[in-house]
């Protein structure tokens, strides 16, 4: 398992509002160790920040195109970025 700390920002669109994916994304985060947050964006798209072991944060990368049952996930755009200032996983706004 890595030790190496990884932060990425994730930019998720398709039908990912009103469907419980930012209380999906909080879970997953959460169970897998991880600081950020999630928020709904005014577009219509979901932003998260995800940091932690490269290993965990590399998992849930991948669990971002599947969301909850009720999402469709189209597109996900995933960048490198500063680790969050507060620790513990957040739902913003």
């Amino acid at each position: 398992m890595s030790t190496t700390v990884k932060t990425i920002a994730a930019r998720i669109t398709g039908k990912v509002q009103g469907v419980s994916y930012r209380a999906w994304t909080r879970g997953e985060a959460m169970a897998r160790g991880l600081n950020g947050w999630v928020r709904n964006e005014a577009d219509g798209s979901v932003r998260a920040v995800f940091s932690g072991s490269e290993d965990m944060v590399d998992e849930m990368a991948d669990l971002l195109y599947e969301g909850p049952p009720a999402a469709r996930v189209d597109g996900l755009e995933m960048q490198k970025a500063k680790p969050p200032e507060e620790i513990g996983f957040g739902i913003l706004g």
